[in-house]
């Protein structure tokens, strides 16, 4: 027996069909603002420095919609995300760039 509501368990049959379309998932680590004369001036080796700090957490975005924050993680030689929260629908990336 299920632990939802006939309301969840009728929305969940609405959209049951959408489990197998596949999206592309991003996860943002930093963005920043930068002039094209600054990116004009980079060679190979140069840095640029972002906003966000080691540690902070990251932004989990389909297309261009936020759907949770995590952290960073390394599995096997390769990045993965350890989801910390899942954000509401409305909810903006927490981010200085326009």
């Amino acid at each position: 027996m299920s632990d939802e509501t006939p309301e969840q368990e009728s929305t969940l049959h609405k959209l049951k069909f959408l489990a197998d379309a596949h999206h592309v998932m991003q996860a943002e680590i930093a963005r920043t603002d930068i002039s094209l004369n600054e990116v004009m001036l980079w060679k190979q080796g140069t840095v640029v420095m972002m906003d966000k700090i080691v540690g902070s957490t990251i932004d989990v975005l389909i297309g261009d919609r936020l759907i949770a924050r995590g952290e960073v993680v390394v599995i096997n030689d390769r990045f993965g995300v350890r989801i910390s929260e899942i954000t509401h629908p409305d909810e903006k990336p927490k981010s200085s760039w326009k």
